[in-house]
């Protein structure tokens, strides 16, 4: 303890070199610190992330980005494929399970991902909260969007066009949240989750944004296609049923008569009068009279202008109801989801026409592996890419630059070394008297030795200390900046296993640094010495 005092007391006779040779040893062992932290951490993120995903399938073009999209939610999509496109892979006897997700969506930086609740299975997700979505526009979170504040149980919002904060919003349709995810450490923590249905219908509506009459047109022409020439006649007559009161009450009239042929036995005179000219009708095709032909072919015409009358009053009428009804759910703050149904309806008859980014698989064999994704890009139509295989080049990649940069540290670490170096055998000359004197005091050369040797470790320990200290605040506020602006979940409350290793590297690095000098006053000769002083 006496030497550990006497080297802490030399040091501070000498604050500006000390401070010096602590401060390039901090500046070291920081740099290093955050490469392994930030190193570390991200190949286990990635590792979580793309467990139980063996294969992506999507559009053609880079590989890498393929994969970035739909596994890491960190790049935007090469593009859209076919739904049915896929069935033929997902069904193959090599595949054990195919996870649809569709993105395009996102709200405050969380991107909206379309999936089915096999996703959420993926990353052994658990409910916190809630339920899990059974309709469109229905949403659940993951646990990092929730603790973010941005939305919780039974929120309504509305998702913006694009993966990033700015994008149109689809005020049109909003989500309702029924669902929370309790926390993974995987890239779903930071995901707002609903169905395929919601991605489908919002940008179908986005997309043929022309008006309800355009698509209630294109229900009733799909309803009555075997009479599509009298249905564009008798749109045309509803028009004018509305303008002229003569043919509205030729209309009740008629209503009447089927009401009083359904319900009642005994047939007023009108009705009996409108059933002899249903006869006459009959009779007079048979002997050609024009006139009883001509009135028959009016009666007709007044029946059919007042059917199509009665469905236009019914639709509009139903239609004006909806819109109704779906104002005051949007003054209320709740999602009226009869459109989204009505989205889902009509897309079922179009399921060719139906759009996915990509298809997440897993293999039900690990010979699959060697033989399906060649396969699959030989053909050309889609892209096939291996998470693993793909991330591993993106790590070499990033390897190269953390290469670089770990390069750069251990220079700041050898000339960290180098100054100590520098400082203690600078010293050693100016204190050749103060050793000689401990010698006469009767301290050994292997004390002065150890004395010197202490001296260097000292300032090394307190440049370790400093730097592991400033590397880990560093990393924390980095992974603070990155969770809230780029979803990267990173931390400086972590402790690598090589960072335990860094630092008994740094401790060798200090004593060999002091060594030398050290050795000099194991060989100091006491008598020259006190002789020249």
């Amino acid at each position: 303890m006496t030497w550990l005092r006497l080297a802490y007391a030399n040091l501070i006779l000498s604050p500006l070199t000390t401070i010096v040779n602590v401060i390039l040893m901090a500046l070291g062992t920081a740099s290093i610190v955050l490469l392994l932290l930030a190193g570390t951490q991200l190949q286990a993120t990635m590792a979580r992330d793309a467990q139980g995903v063996d294969l992506v399938l999507g559009a053609s073009g880079s590989p890498v980005q393929l994969i970035l999209s739909a596994v890491y939610h960190a790049d935007v999509p090469p593009g859209n494929i076919k739904l049915a496109d896929t069935r033929r892979w997902a069904e193959d006897p090599r595949i054990k399970t195919a996870v649809p997700v569709s993105l395009g969506d996102s709200y405050r930086g969380f991107r909206i991902v379309g999936t089915t609740p096999e996703y959420v299975d993926l990353y052994g997700a658990k409910l916190t909260e809630g339920a899990m979505w059974n309709a469109p526009m229905q949403a659940v979170l993951g646990a990092g969007v929730a603790a973010s504040g941005a939305l919780s149980l039974n929120s309504v919002f509305a998702g913006a066009h694009g993966l990033v904060d700015g994008g149109h919003d689809h005020d049109e349709q909003k989500y309702r949240v029924v669902g929370v995810l309790a926390p993974t450490g995987t890239v779903i923590d930071r995901l707002v989750l609903t169905s395929l249905e919601s991605v489908w219908v919002l940008h179908a509506i986005d997309g043929h944004d022309h008006g309800h009459d355009e698509d209630h047109g294109h229900a009733d022409e799909h309803n009555h296609e075997q009479h599509d020439h009298e249905h564009e006649e008798q749109h045309d007559h509803g028009h004018e049923h509305e303008e002229q009161h003569d043919h509205d009450h030729e209309h009740e009239e008629q209503h009447d008569h089927d009401h009083e042929r359904e319900e009642q036995h005994d047939h007023d005179h009108e009705h009996e009068e409108q059933h002899d000219h249903g006869h006459e009708h009959e009779e007079q095709h048979d002997h050609g009279h024009e006139e009883q032909h001509e009135h028959e072919a009016e009666h007709e015409h007044v029946n059919a202008h007042d059917r199509v009358g009665e469905d236009a009053d019914e639709h509009n009428n139903a239609h004006k109801h909806e819109d109704d009804e779906a104002h005051k759910h949007d003054e209320h703050g709740e999602v009226d989801n009869r459109d989204a149904h009505a989205g889902e309806l009509a897309y079922a008859s179009y399921d060719e026409e139906l759009e996915v980014t990509a298809m997440l698989m897993t293999y039900s064999t690990p010979l699959a592996a060697t033989t399906l994704p060649q396969q699959i890009n030989a053909e050309g139509a889609l892209q096939a890419a291996s998470p693993a295989m793909e991330i591993s080049r993106v790590l070499q990649l990033v390897g190269v630059g953390l290469g670089a940069l770990g390069a750069f540290a251990w220079v700041l670490v050898a000339t960290a070394a180098l100054s100590i170096f520098a400082a203690l055998y600078g010293s050693l000359r100016a204190r050749r008297g103060e050793l000689a004197m401990l010698r006469c005091l009767g301290a050994s050369r292997m004390e002065l030795l150890f004395y010197l040797v202490v001296e260097g470790v000292l300032m090394t320990l307190m440049g370790i200390a400093l730097g592991v200290l400033v590397g880990h605040v560093v990393m924390e506020l980095v992974g603070m900046w990155l969770s809230a602006t780029r979803g990267i979940d990173l931390t400086g409350w972590a402790w690598p296993r090589d960072e335990t290793l860094l630092i008994v590297g740094l401790v060798v690095v200090g004593i060999v640094s002091a060594i030398i000098p050290a050795v000099q006053a194991y060989r100091t000769d006491v008598a020259r010495t006190l002789a020249e002083g």
